[in-house]
């Protein structure tokens, strides 16, 4: 096949397998809502529920299929590109409105974090051609995006127990948009075409991590084992849910965006340990005011996560390590 042809025929495979791979997650995500109950717990209609988390869904999925250069291509206006990624909060409103749960400051919010992300990395960064560093429009963005998620100021936007990854799941569409279409970070490693590497790579730093986590889990009175038996279907749903809702959204922040940015002005070592340490502290609140075992297990966790993700640089990795540790802790430590 002459090259032209092939290079031509590429994108549409590549969309092709995209559309595909999304429909089916989408729809076996509906089967396991189903299954646990969960569209009875939200209420309303179960076509709005399904048709807001497909807005979110469709854009966390696109740009792992390469979506970045031609939305950039397409956004040439420069109002345009720091506008388009409010429509986001579109999911809010299909969910909210039918239900009788809408109010503004969620709204306002959920419509305006993304926007002034886009304005901070449109009209305040200045790179040089062909090389990207750390500036404080970055820093203020990462906060925006970061801190409403750990303190949990938008949980209400989706006020059910079920949908509690909804609102990170907007702001990582935000932080997608911002950083790889406005600011066009690189090695990044946002795809989600797997390779058996990352499988590998993933369980291997899974394992190095083990002795930390699971001995100093139990040293620090952290960890209990609990003698559970899950069906294989239950564990791979769990851990599916938690690759895409947990481990991915958090690795594209820590380790694509953070520890990337990072290593261009500290060096790799540096921006390892920095962005592992913010990640523990991202966890200060989680089941206690200020939980310090929490943060120490989560910084030795995240040194882990970032071996992965340096390996390749791809998120894919990373994520398999981090949802492993997760599903396991939860199914069988927490």
């Amino acid at each position: 096949m002459p090259a032209s042809t092939s290079a031509r025929s590429q994108p549409w495979g590549t969309i092709a397998a995209a559309g595909i791979s999304f429909c089916t997650l989408l729809a076996a995500i509906w089967f396991a809502a189903a299954h646990f109950r969960v569209l009875e717990m939200t209420g309303g209609s179960r076509s709005s529920f399904v048709a807001s988390f497909a807005l979110l869904l469709g854009p966390f999925w696109a740009f792992g299929f390469g979506a970045a250069a031609p939305i950039r291509r397409a956004l040439r206006a420069r109002w345009a590109r720091m506008l388009a990624p409010g429509l986001l909060v579109s999911s809010y409103l299909v969910f909210s409105l039918p239900r009788g749960e809408f109010q503004w400051r969620y709204c306002s919010a959920l419509a305006g974090i993304p926007i002034v992300v886009a304005l901070l990395l449109e009209f305040f960064t200045h790179q040089e051609p062909g090389r990207i560093t750390l500036q404080w429009p970055d820093l203020v963005a990462l906060a925006l995006l970061g801190v409403p998620i750990v303190m949990r100021w938008l949980h209400g936007s989706y006020p059910h127990p079920a949908l509690s990854a909804m609102p990170k799941l907007l702001l990582t569409d935000a932080a997608l948009y911002g950083f790889l279409v406005v600011r066009g970070l690189e090695e990044v490693g946002y795809d989600f075409r797997p390779r058996w590497r990352d499988l590998a790579i993933g369980m291997r730093e899974l394992v190095c991590f083990a002795p930390f986590g699971i001995g100093l889990g139990f040293v620090l009175h952290f960890i209990g084992f609990h003698r559970v038996k899950p069906s294989l279907w239950e564990f791979l749903g769990g851990w599916i849910t938690t690759f895409i809702l947990v481990a991915i959204p958090e690795e594209l922040f820590f380790r694509g965006i953070l520890l990337n940015l990072l290593e261009r002005c500290l060096g790799p070592r540096a921006a390892l340990l920095i962005s592992a340490v913010v990640f523990g502290f991202s966890h200060f609140n989680k089941r206690a005011a200020f939980n310090w075992r929490y943060i120490l297990l989560a910084t030795i966790a995240g040194i882990f996560y970032g071996r992965a993700w340096r390996n390749r640089r791809r998120l894919f990795t990373s994520g398999i390590t981090h949802a492993t540790v997760d599903v396991i802790w939860g199914t069988w430590f927490k």
